[in-house]
């Protein structure tokens, strides 16, 4: 690894002093999921849950029995804090573990028929809080922004 010039250092900075916060997709992307989470956390924090435990229910509302590490790629958790939710879920019997039918290693994660009732009775919220970002934006522009979105990821080879 070379050491980085206080030169180039300056060019790299100026350059996003050019392209501004406001220009910076990356940067944008994060507030905005800051935002949806944070417009979610009263609802989850009465149901006693974590993001990373709202997020694994959400996959699991869709993906039926993804492996352990492929969950934590759909949730964007760290596996270590993701394995801690689903010990917490499980213990609330909200979903169950299964090792894998041909590797004892890795475990399936499924949805328990409780998991999917309490889910269904948030699903509300997340799907409000989803249109809330999308206020006065028209459909066309919506889809345009989510094909974006899906070609970005596949950009980063990111599957899940």
């Amino acid at each position: 690894m070379r050491a980085v010039r206080l030169e180039e250092r300056e060019a790299e900075a100026g350059a996003l002093a050019a392209i501004g916060l406001d220009g910076f997709a990356p940067y944008l992307m994060n507030r905005l999921m800051g935002r949806y989470n944070a417009g979610l956390r009263a609802e989850m924090a009465r149901l006693g849950w974590t993001t990373p435990k709202m997020r694994a229910l959400a996959v699991l509302s869709v993906i039926d029995g993804p492996l352990i590490r492929e969950l934590a790629g759909y949730t964007v958790t760290e596996q270590s804090t993701l394995s801690r939710a689903l010990d917490a879920l499980a213990a609330e019997g909200l979903i169950r573990r299964e090792a894998h039918e041909e590797d004892s290693r890795a475990v399936r994660v499924y949805l328990t028929a409780a998991g999917r009732t309490t889910f269904e009775r948030f699903w509300p919220s997340m799907a409000q809080a989803a249109e809330d970002l999308f206020h006065g934006i028209p459909p066309r522009e919506r889809a345009a922004f989510t094909a974006t979105l899906q070609k970005m990821l596949a950009n980063l080879h990111d599957k899940p």
